[in-house]
């Protein structure tokens, strides 16, 4: 099976169609204003997916079977609060007599008449995405009853579903979110294609040689040895106990980007990459972060907001290493040379820290893989987004030739240069 940027592209086009569409029949549906917010491709592995079920929190949602142009199944999942929040609001405009009943206007469970409110939702947001993919394949899907599930692990929702990935299988998901006026309606929505008919459909679709599935599932192994890597050098420099954790490899429009970007003053480091493949480092941190890990570093008290000379280049510092651990991993398990510029030192407001490599990129792609990325320092989260974003024409070429048995065996101690931090 293999996929090219085209497809995906089709992919992400496909997921903000439906998602206009859902959005616009909750409007009609509901009597309230709604809009996208957020859509993105995400390959998650499956022992990912299950961890999201696995927060403590109650989750209903709905699913259906797919024949036709896709087959499979498609599962919306929401919140069981925002679930009630959003079936308070249909049944407010059914009339007082539809209103729910219970503390708080939240029952404890859900009854004939909630359920079905619930799942008459779920079906329709599930309804929009799949007309969305219809409209852009110019095919037929056919969709099946709605059936409505409810539960805090992930077997109730796709346990039994046969095309649902195992724990190290990487799976193509759409992930949604649907804005309305004084609340957000956020929910997750996984499609879990047969093989055959996702083989099918990327064929059609492709317009290159494409990447062999398993080649991108290798770019996610090779980014986790990466990761590893800047976990232990970070460790070393900072003296903070330090790990980071990959998640997830979106695949968004540049575009999206900045949207996503929390609106909060944000301290990081920005790098170009030359080789195979080529492209763009981005590390940004909250303030409070990197005020902590200018503390670390810098054996001696520092200006009042930490970012003076010696903070800047403090932050400069272990940007650099983890540029190194990502690249040299990179480089080592694809057996190239991957240069990376010096870092460039960012402290500014929400999207005004990715414009610039925004800005760069979009000459030449409408698209990007980006790593959903953790670190967690000493115990506790940090505040870290990782956007290694890399030359999509590149990146084929570079997976074409990776050779995935590689990954395991190759080193990926990363040979950095030091900045100077006097």
């Amino acid at each position: 099976m293999k996929l090219d940027v085209n497809a995906l592209g089709t992919f992400y086009r496909m997921a903000r169609e439906g998602a206009g569409i859902a959005a616009g029949r909750l409007t009609h549906m509901m009597g309230v204003e709604t809009q996208v917010g957020v859509t993105k491709l995400n390959f998650m592995r499956g022992r990912e997916i299950r961890r999201d079920f696995e927060d403590s929190t109650e989750k209903v949602g709905v699913r259906v079977k797919l024949t036709g142009a896709i087959e499979g199944y498609s599962v919306v999942v929401f919140e069981r609060e925002s679930a009630f929040r959003v079936v308070e609001t249909l049944l407010a405009e059914a009339g007082p007599d539809a209103e729910i009943e219970g503390d708080a206007g939240e029952p404890d469970e859900f009854d004939e008449m909630t359920e079905s409110a619930a799942t008459e939702v779920g079906h329709i947001i599930n309804s929009g995405f799949i007309d969305g993919w219809a409209d852009v394949l110019e095919a037929v899907i056919d969709v099946s009853t709605p059936e409505f599930v409810e539960g805090v692990s992930a077997e109730p929702f796709f346990g039994d579903i046969d095309e649902a990935p195992g724990d190290d299988d990487l799976a193509l998901l759409f992930q949604s979110r649907i804005e309305t006026v004084g609340t957000e309606v956020g929910f997750n929505h996984y499609l879990f294609p047969k093989r055959e008919s996702m083989s099918k459909l990327l064929e059609r679709l492709r317009t290159s040689e494409g990447i062999e599935y398993d080649k991108l599932d290798g770019f996610d192994r090779m980014a986790e040895r990466g990761a590893e890597e800047v976990a232990e050098t970070a460790t070393t420099l900072t003296g903070i106990d330090t790990s980071v954790e990959i998640r997830r490899l979106n695949f968004v429009s540049l575009e999206a980007i900045p949207e996503q970007v929390a609106e909060e003053k944000l301290v990081g480091v920005a790098f170009e990459f030359d080789g195979m493949p080529s492209g763009y480092l981005l590390f940004l941190f909250d303030e409070e972060s990197a005020h902590e890990i200018v503390d670390a570093m810098v054996p001696m008290e520092v200006d009042e907001d930490g970012f003076g000379e010696m903070g800047t280049s403090a932050i400069k510092e272990l940007g650099n290493i983890m540029a190194s651990g990502f690249l040299d991993g990179w480089a080592n398990v694809l057996d190239t040379t991957i240069d990376h510029s010096t870092p460039e030192f960012i402290h500014d407001m929400g999207a005004a820290a990715v414009d610039p490599v925004i800005i760069q990129l979009g000459e030449n792609q409408d698209f990007a893989f980006v790593f959903d990325t953790v670190v967690v320092a000493d115990g506790r989260e940090f505040d870290c987004e990782v956007y290694a974003i890399p030359d999509e024409s590149d990146l084929e070429r570079a997976l074409n030739s990776l050779d995935v048995d590689r990954i395991e065996d190759a080193k990926t101690t990363a040979e950095f240069q030091e900045v100077d931090t006097t």
